[in-house]
């Protein structure tokens, strides 16, 4: 299938090149002399030159190969399998949950003593 994208691929680069450089280099119907002074020949629908010429033909048969590449490196870009577009989609799940740890008590030597309570009778306080 590799095989198959680079020559589509290569194949639609190249269409697309000719097709820029056969527009490029094709005579606009409009830009006659005559066509700005009202030549009503070359205002027809195909042109003075007639129906279609070589560069004219050359450009739709390579419009044409641009398209059907176009469509064929969109259904191989379509029908490759999706790569996992997250880290947490690759992440393996635990089987089974982890066994539960029991905390066992330690008696220490002196049992813990609250502090002292404040005495009530407080004598430091600013009147």
């Amino acid at each position: 299938m590799n095989l198959m994208h680079t020559i589509i691929l290569t194949t639609h680069v190249l269409a697309g090149l000719g097709i820029i450089g056969l527009v490029l280099l094709q005579h606009g119907k409009g830009a006659d002399m005559g066509a700005a002074f009202g030549g009503g020949a070359s205002g027809s629908l195909f042109g003075a030159t007639g129906s279609a010429n070589f560069m004219s033909r050359a450009t739709g048969i390579l419009a044409t190969i641009f398209f059907c590449t176009s469509l064929g490196l969109a259904y191989l870009a379509t029908s490759r399998p999706q790569a996992s577009r997250s880290v947490m989609d690759a992440a393996v799940p635990k089987t089974a949950p982890a066994a539960p740890v029991s905390v066992v008590p330690v008696p220490s030597a002196a049992p813990a003593q609250a502090p002292a309570a404040p005495d009530s009778k407080v004598k430091n306080i600013p009147q």
